[in-house]
């Protein structure tokens, strides 16, 4: 803690872009032990946000005393958002810091996001966003790994430690189909009715216009998934999909990403 403490004193003032995920979590707490009132957590609220993980947000907040307030992103009225191209979250996270450059400047306060070492490497153009408008990544100055962000929160009791990645509801939707509110409510549903069949992680991955979704659990439930096809299947279809597939591959973060060498190259896929 000592090293990011010390990373997060050199701010005046910080506004945390703020998922509830175990990264920016544990920003989010630190900036408030560290800076106090001159920290404030935000969460994005928009179609691609579950309205498990946005409660697990706010409990987590109130549970730690935090500052914080939720704003309306317009990222799904974006068309180079919504037409889901290799760069969406580059739109993404330009109209998250959209929303909060107003609080930042009232504040004389930077952006920070929850980037962790591990991201560097992966396919986020949503770090180009943020590079260019000069948004903070405290965790990555402090040397923190994804391991090393789960340790600390560890250390430090929060609840967050061991929780499994969230990603936006719109990394579920292959790329090349047209990111909807539709498609995000039926990923949004069809995941929450698989964690409540016992797999409490889990991916459904929308296909062909949101008719497809494969579902992804971890390689060793593949077997006890087979024998709930028949429930799995029901509740995918019963969050408005006309197909279920279950990924014998297994669950693993990004698998989409394995597309992006047959789609035309994008400003964001750099």
């Amino acid at each position: 803690m000592s090293r990011l403490s010390e990373r997060l004193r050199a701010e005046s003032g910080l506004i945390v872009a703020y998922s509830g995920g175990a990264d920016s979590a544990l920003l989010a707490f630190a900036a408030a032990r560290v800076l106090g009132s001159r920290a404030l957590a935000v969460t994005a609220v928009s179609p691609s946000l579950a309205a498990s993980e946005r409660a697990a947000a706010r409990e987590f907040a109130r549970r730690h005393g935090l500052a914080h307030l939720e704003v309306c992103t317009d990222e799904a009225d974006r068309p180079a958002y919504a037409a889901n191209g290799p760069d969406r979250c580059y739109h993404c996270k330009s109209a998250l810091f959209d929303a909060l450059d107003p609080l930042a400047a009232a504040m004389g306060a930077r952006i920070a996001l929850g980037t962790n070492l591990d991201d560097l490497g992966d396919h986020r153009p949503g770090q180009r966003a943020a590079a260019e408008r000069g948004v903070v990544t405290p965790l990555v100055d402090a040397g923190l790994t994804k391991a090393g962000v789960r340790a600390l929160s560890r250390e430090l009791g929060l609840v967050t430690a061991d929780k499994p990645a969230a990603p936006c509801l719109a990394s579920r939707v292959t790329y090349g189909d047209p990111v909807t509110p539709e498609i995000l409510r039926r990923v949004e549903a069809a995941e929450a009715a698989v964690r409540d069949l016992g797999f409490p992680v889990c991916r459904v991955r929308a296909h062909s216009q949101g008719t497809l979704a494969r579902v992804e659990v971890p390689a060793a439930e593949i077997a006890r998934a087979g024998e709930l096809r028949e429930r799995i299947d029901a509740a995918v279809r019963g969050a408005g999909f006309s197909f279920c597939s279950l990924d014998l591959s297994g669950f693993a973060s990004g698998r989409l990403n394995a597309l992006l060498p047959l789609l035309p190259r994008a400003a964001g896929n750099r």
